[in-house]
């Protein structure tokens, strides 16, 4: 008698969706764009952690990675700003609703270019937030002219001899007050996966720069931004695992020396050093060990610089109830005549 195999049950969360219902539009970009990769990663990671797709508001600018929040979190609440300006949309979401979970998505010359004035904004002001940067060095969706982060001496066949120096947008952020900074590589899917779930628990805002190749006009060997280099030249700061408050979500790592960093909410990432002087906490390191990767033609990746100690976000600072603007009512918002009056006599 002939048996047949039972179909395996898909897989659900602890909200009991499938992987599936936290997809979006098919992708319209390149095949082997880096971009779609780290959107699957965004995928994978929102549904592990049981993230509800309501409460995610996803924010981008103009280029190829503005268009990818079309292609993640379907069921999530969406923003695509003007070219640069995306971070003061995000912030005036995110203050008037806290309980909102802030997903950016970003290029390097809708951050490093004409919205590197707004991205340090951002970053000084704490907005509780992730903020991604799909980093390729080009900009592709204009034909691929050189970003802000091209490589100097890089060359190109439409844009031909690049001669300014990269901005570093890692070294931008920590210097402007960034308490969470991070780089991967989208084709590396463990540590970019694992930094995310860390970035999604960190009270404040985390940057994660992520290198994502071009497949169409910048992914020759000598390029920092593409595969081939990728591949052969990173150099993990460490393997990382991520533990969760209350549920534990662990990624593959090797064994060794384990440090632990304790997030504000009560999770922990845990950090295995390749190299033991270094330390993610130490703000004046961190910044040293990116330039000495400049000059040395380094392409580091993992945690960064972590800040445990400044947990103040934008509603801290200006001293917000924790009760979302949204959800006060006309009466609460509105101020009475009387307050009107005494602001309007403070001005003569």
């Amino acid at each position: 008698m002939a048996t047949t195999k039972a179909t395996p049950k898909p897989k659900i969360n602890l909200l009991g969706f499938e992987q599936g219902e936290y997809k979006g539009a098919p992708s319209t970009l390149c095949p082997g764009c880096g971009h779609d990769s780290i959107s699957s990663r965004i995928v994978s990671v929102c549904f592990e952690l049981g993230v509800q797709p309501y409460q995610v508001a996803k924010f981008s600018g103009i280029g190829c990675s503005s268009k990818t929040p079309a292609y993640f979190l379907g069921r999530s609440h969406g923003f695509n700003s003007v070219h640069g300006r995306m971070p003061s949309v995000a912030t005036g979401a995110i203050v008037t609703n806290r309980n909102l979970i802030g997903l950016a998505v970003s290029g390097d010359g809708d951050t490093g270019s004409i919205g590197m004035g707004q991205f340090k904004h951002l970053v000084r002001r704490n907005v509780p937030m992730v903020y991604i940067v799909e980093n390729n060095g080009v900009y592709g969706l204009t034909k691929g002219q050189f970003s802000a982060t091209a490589d100097i001496g890089q060359k190109l066949k439409y844009a031909g001899l690049n001669e300014l120096p990269p901005i570093d947008l890692c070294a931008e952020a920590i210097i402007g007050g960034a308490t969470f900074v991070a780089r991967s590589f989208a084709g590396d899917p463990r540590q970019v996966e694992a930094l995310l779930k860390a970035a999604l628990s960190h009270r404040g805002l985390a940057i994660l720069d992520i290198i994502s190749p071009c497949v169409t006009f910048n992914n020759h060997e000598d390029s920092t931004k593409s595969y081939a280099y990728g591949k052969e030249h990173e150099e993990r700061l460490h393997d990382m695992t991520f533990i969760r408050a209350q549920e534990e979500i662990t990624v593959d790592y090797e064994e060794g020396e384990a440090i632990p960093v304790k997030m504000h909410d009560g999770s922990t990432i845990v950090l295995k050093k390749l190299e033991n002087e270094y330390d993610p906490t130490n703000r004046v390191a961190a910044l040293a060990r990116l330039d000495a990767a400049r000059e040395n033609q380094e392409f580091i990746t993992g945690l960064i610089y972590v800040n445990q100690n400044n947990n103040r976000t934008i509603h801290d600072l200006l001293h917000m109830d924790e009760q979302p603007l949204s959800q006060l009512s006309a009466e609460q918002l509105r101020p009475s005549k009387e307050a009107l009056e005494s602001v309007l006599a403070d001005l003569y």
